[in-house]
Order: C-alpha cells, then structure tokens, then sequence
C-alpha cells in the first residue's frame, strides 16, 4: 500500500500494484537521465505540460528504483501499466509533486 505521507503512489504494472517512491538518489538519476539541470527544471518541466512520454517513463523507472525495485528502462518498454499511457502520467505527476511537498500539504 503506497503512503501518500512519504512521497508514494502506487501503479498497477502487468498486474501486480508497485510502490514508487523519489528518493534523493532517485531523483539524482533522474535528473542526470532527463539532462535537466536542476531540480526546479524539472518540476517546471511538468508542470507547464512540456513533457513526453520519454520523461513519464523516466519518472516511472526512478520511482519504482526509489520505491526499492531492480528495473531499468528496458524493463517496462513492454510493459502494461493498468489504466494505459494517461495512468502513468498522473502516476508520474503524482509522484513528482508528492516528492516536495511538506506532509500539512498531502
């Protein structure tokens, strides 16, 4: 069960529901994955809507990493995210702003 007051969201991927989580570390990669050169970059990257489905799966990865799973990119190239693309958007925005929010704001 994801907790929304640690920064978790939970998405249902080939059927079974995984726990996604930005770490630091996670985040760390994330950035150094997407090119962006900072953190505020990378919010405002979604939050304006200027984001593709690259930087959603990019999103997805490091939060499954921070949420504690083994998996890369290629892992879920093929892979069926319950609710499909627009799912794993909200799940990936989600996630984004849970990881900066203050718990009074969850």
């Amino acid at each position: 069960m994801a907790n929304p007051w640690t920064g978790e969201v939970a998405l249902t991927i080939d059927g079974e529901r995984r726990v996604l989580k930005l770490t630091l570390g996670a985040l760390a990669e994330l950035e150094q994955e997407l090119g962006a050169g900072s953190l505020v970059e990378l919010v405002q990257r979604f939050e304006s809507g200027a984001y593709s489905s690259g930087d959603v799966l990019a999103l997805i990865v490091a939060g499954l990493r921070g949420g504690g799973g083994n998996v890369n990119r290629a892992d879920l190239l093929s892979a069926e995210i319950e609710g499909g693309p627009m799912a794993a958007a909200r799940a990936a925005a989600e996630l984004l702003a849970r990881a900066f929010m203050v718990p009074e704001q969850a």
